[in-house]
């Protein structure tokens, strides 16, 4: 299990696909495999992700308002992508050859 990893790298080694998601995708999957089910754990997951874009590792492609409350109603959802620094960074943090 992943859970003895640091969260961020997790975060990117999900990106390593190429394809884009939408935070609360990211923040499932995590919250699922760290066991960080509250809604504190979902809101320091989804500021790691932020970092990781301010940090230049991830690209805001798309937002949107969550109407529907799959993150949290009335609250705007990113799509990320990641970049090739982030490529590099993972690659160096040894998440997988890139």
């Amino acid at each position: 299990m992943t859970g003895n990893r640091p969260i961020k790298f997790r975060i990117l080694e999900l990106f390593l696909d190429g394809r884009e998601y939408w935070n609360y995708e990211i923040v499932s999957k995590i919250q699922e495999e760290y066991g960080m089910n509250s809604d504190y754990g979902r809101d320091s997951i989804n500021f790691d992700i932020i970092e990781l874009a301010s940090g230049g590792m991830l690209k805001d492609v798309d937002q949107k308002v969550d109407e529907e409350g799959i993150y949290k109603k009335g609250f705007l959802l990113h799509k990320y992508v990641i970049t090739d620094f982030g490529r590099v960074r993972g690659s160096d943090a040894c998440l997988k050859y890139v």
